[in-house]
């Protein structure tokens, strides 16, 4: 026992390196997950990330659609996800930053669906009629975008201020109504003088009402709103006023 005690502070002191366990010599040696392993590991890691952010959206999509901005709570939000409440504060900062991040998303999915109607192979009158059929379709559809926006507007636009891409989420829509706009003009169908940003406020504000006003309205006027057959005469009306509105008179 002596000698091999002895046998080893000799070659320690000989300078022989010291055996290392076969898990840090592995390690040293570079061994361990090959490089596509490890980029599926981080891939997966991202892809959670996202899923959570997600869940997290949408959760907080219903509460605030519900409650408003003030009567949401992210405690409340955090007990109906998959996550934790320090996990919303990592993700968003502050209730104020995951309201704008539900507003930005509110938006960028009714533009990403509108970016898929293909309106440039329809004729102008077409493609008009197209798009408010669309709007008003999905803000029935969709009522807790409608909330959101009402909420928003309650606190005068000011989360909205805090976003760095709301405007550039909006200009697809812009466009779309300029191209057909212009489409009109030249095949001598829509009368001139028509501004883009105008004629999509007039869209928005004819399917909006239906939604945001409907309970007030239909106590007050005893007019069935949200049927099937209200809903479709009530497009109707929508979609021909806009169209009157940007048709040049004919001869």
């Amino acid at each position: 026992m002596n000698e091999t005690v002895q046998s080893r502070r000799g070659a320690s002191a000989l300078g022989a390196k010291p055996r290392l366990p076969e898990s840090r010599r592995d390690a040293a040696q570079g061994a361990g997950p090959a490089p596509a392993a490890l980029l599926a590991a981080a891939s997966g890691r991202t892809n959670d990330r996202e899923a959570t952010r997600r869940n997290i959206i949408a959760i907080a999509t219903a509460e605030f659609a519900d409650k408003g901005f003030s009567g949401a709570r992210v405690d409340a939000i955090a007990a109906r996800t998959n996550t934790s409440k320090r996990m919303i504060y990592y993700y968003f900062e502050d209730k104020e930053g995951l309201f704008v991040a539900v507003l930005e998303e509110a938006y960028r999915r009714i533009r990403a669906i509108e970016a898929t109607l293909d309106l440039d192979h329809l004729d102008p009158e077409s493609a008009l009629r197209a798009l408010v059929g669309f709007t008003f379709d999905y803000q029935n559809a969709n009522q807790d975008f409608i909330r959101l926006v009402m909420v928003e507007n309650i606190h005068k636009g000011v989360h909205l201020a805090r976003s760095k891409v709301i405007q550039d989420l909006n200009v697809s829509v812009i466009e779309a109504i300029r191209n057909i706009y212009t489409r009109g003009l030249g095949a001598g169908v829509f009368r001139e003088g028509i501004d883009e940003i105008d004629l999509h406020m007039s869209i928005s504000a004819l399917c909006f009402f239906n939604v945001a006003n409907r309970a007030t309205f239909s106590r007050i006027f005893k007019r069935e709103m949200a049927g099937a057959q209200a809903l479709a005469r009530r497009r109707e009306i929508v979609t021909d006023t806009i169209l009157r509105f940007v048709s040049k008179a004919r001869d």
